[in-house]
């Protein structure tokens, strides 16, 4: 949507998400993205923290809990999405804003840490489109690459190292 507010944010989790489920039964997961700059003091000759931002953020449907399976507090994410500002009463009844990241994609920053990454099985709620605004369920079983050449080996060759040359392709 035009005019949205677009950000990527850097940072650790501080819990583990939390996933919960709306009375209609649609999946939903919470968590706070814990993100602080750094700066180097040249004069003290060492690293400082800034202020940090605590952003809270949601994720919904079959995404919520590929994220509440996934992530656990302390990660570092990279996270990217569109703030949203909600307005509600407190239980005093005083008025109250908040600011929330609702994410569109993340995932584990790669700077201190190394991941494995695993395909989940799809429900048909992916971004498979057909003609006319239909979802389309994939062909394939899961098992099956759909980027694999036919006859090919099913061996996932991102998971085995050193399978291939350390020649340029070009």
């Amino acid at each position: 949507m035009a005019g949205e507010t677009v950000i990527t944010v850097v940072g650790n989790l501080t819990a583990d998400p939390e996933l919960r489920y709306t009375q209609n039964g649609l999946p939903v997961a919470n968590f706070t993205i814990a993100s602080t700059p750094r700066t180097f003091d040249r004069q003290a000759n060492e690293w400082k923290d800034g202020e940090a931002l605590f952003l809270r953020a949601s994720v919904w449907r079959e995404f919520a809990e590929h994220v509440a399976g996934s992530l656990t507090k302390g990660m570092r994410v990279i996270a990217q999405g569109r703030l949203r500002q909600r307005s509600y009463q407190d239980r005093e009844g005083n008025n109250r804003t908040a600011i929330e990241l609702e994410v569109d994609e993340i995932g584990p920053s790669l700077r201190y840490a190394t991941a494995q990454v695993t395909r989940a099985a799809s429900n048909g709620g992916g971004g498979n489109f057909q003609g006319g605004g239909q979802q389309s369920r994939p062909q394939q079983q899961v098992s099956e690459e759909p980027w694999s050449t036919p006859g090919s080996s099913s061996a996932d060759a991102w998971s085995t190292p050193g399978s291939f040359g350390d020649d340029t392709p070009f």
